[in-house]
């Protein structure tokens, strides 16, 4: 997909990018969106073997799918693509020349690769010692599992995330559940285009030398879980799968109404009142079993009990309504058609038209 952004905070920035389905490209994605010129290195004849993965694709002006998956596609705007096999001298030799002109490389090999082919940092920084090189992997390139590869689900389970989302085993449907959206692989490109955006900062106000930066899946995995990993961290004890109850205490969580589902999340004492007002319920607020978020999340299970039943009377929209008025956290819980429907959503400009060569309409 080509770069439509000419202009930008990093328009001074070259990037060479040899990443691969979602982690490494989207960290090349994310700096071409501010504006740097990102190069991307596919195998030649296959290319990105992102391009291959799940079922939605673009299609042709003949009605026919294209090779152009979603997959490839959410992390790979604003960069100009080559095709190059860097385990041959001639493709790796092109590699070395290309990165002794830019300011970023980005890789995802496993192991050492990337020194079997010449093109480790090691190497390449003697080339351009300004260069600041990001190598993303599973499980980093050193210790016992450095040869492995890995891929979004294997941290999630390694992690212990897996283990802590999804419905108690007492529930039907109960156990360990992967997160729909790949996030680990998500939220490891995002933290690799902080760390490279922070060793451009120290090159230029500093060193006026690039590093290297290893980042993995398997760090990020664990640093995503905030709250509950130190939670553990403090009290040795596992957090237990809560389904959709949130981390606010007792009544949070989603619950189904008479046309649909409404997510509430009860952040304070104030919130709590003010939902058992509204359900007809005045005197839960006096109980002393609910009289915080600590005694509430002891009760939860009571809450929900009481909750359950009277919500689902209510129409979707008019008990939003009196959340609102009541200063209380609810959300539909949305489809895509109705998330991409929402005013606020429409407004901030979330849902971006690009050009893509390959649409009948020429737009995506």
């Amino acid at each position: 997909m080509a770069n439509n952004q000419p202009s930008g905070a990093l328009s001074s920035i070259k990037v060479l990018e040899i990443g691969r389905v979602i982690a490494a490209p989207w960290a090349g994605q994310t700096l071409g969106d501010l504006g740097a010129d990102v190069i991307k290195v596919e195998q030649p004849g296959t290319g990105d073997m992102a391009r291959t993965y799940g079922l939605a694709r673009i299609i042709d002006d003949q009605g026919k799918p294209t090779r152009e998956s979603t997959t490839y596609m959410c992390a790979n705007r604003n960069k100009r693509s080559i095709t190059l096999d860097i385990s041959s001298p001639e493709g790796s030799d092109i590699v070395r020349k290309l990165a002794a002109d830019c300011d970023v490389f980005i890789e995802n090999f496993v192991g050492d690769t990337m020194e079997r082919y010449g093109l480790d940092y090691a190497t390449l920084s003697k080339i351009n010692p300004r260069l600041v090189y990001c190598s993303i992997t599973g499980f980093g390139h050193d210790g016992p599992a450095s040869d492995r590869p890995g891929m979004d689900p294997i941290f999630q389970a390694m992690s212990g995330l897996m283990a802590v989302t999804g419905n108690p085993d007492s529930e039907p449907g109960g156990g360990p559940m992967l997160t729909a959206p790949t996030i680990i692989d998500a939220m490891t490109g995002m933290n690799a285009t902080s760390a490279i955006l922070a060793a451009l900062f120290y090159r230029a106000t500093v060193s006026g030398r690039g590093q290297y930066i290893n980042m993995t899946l398997l760090d990020t995995a664990f640093a995503s879980q905030c709250n509950l990993v130190q939670g553990y961290l403090v009290s040795k004890q596992q957090p237990p799968r809560n389904g959709t109850r949130g981390p606010t205490g007792g009544g949070s969580g989603a619950y189904r109404c008479a046309d649909g589902d409404i997510y509430i999340a009860i952040a304070s004492d104030k919130m709590f009142n003010a939902l058992c007002a509204i359900l007809g319920t005045p005197e839960l607020a006096e109980d002393p079993r609910f009289s915080n978020h600590a005694n509430r999340g002891r009760h939860r299970d009571f809450l929900l009990s009481v909750f359950k039943p009277l919500i689902a009377e209510w129409k979707r929209d008019d008990l939003l309504l009196e959340c609102t008025k009541a200063d209380i956290l609810a959300s539909p819980v949305n489809g895509y058609e109705a998330a991409f429907a929402d005013p606020q959503v429409m407004h901030r400009g979330i849902k971006v038209t690009v050009d893509h060569p390959l649409s009948p309409s020429g737009m995506v």
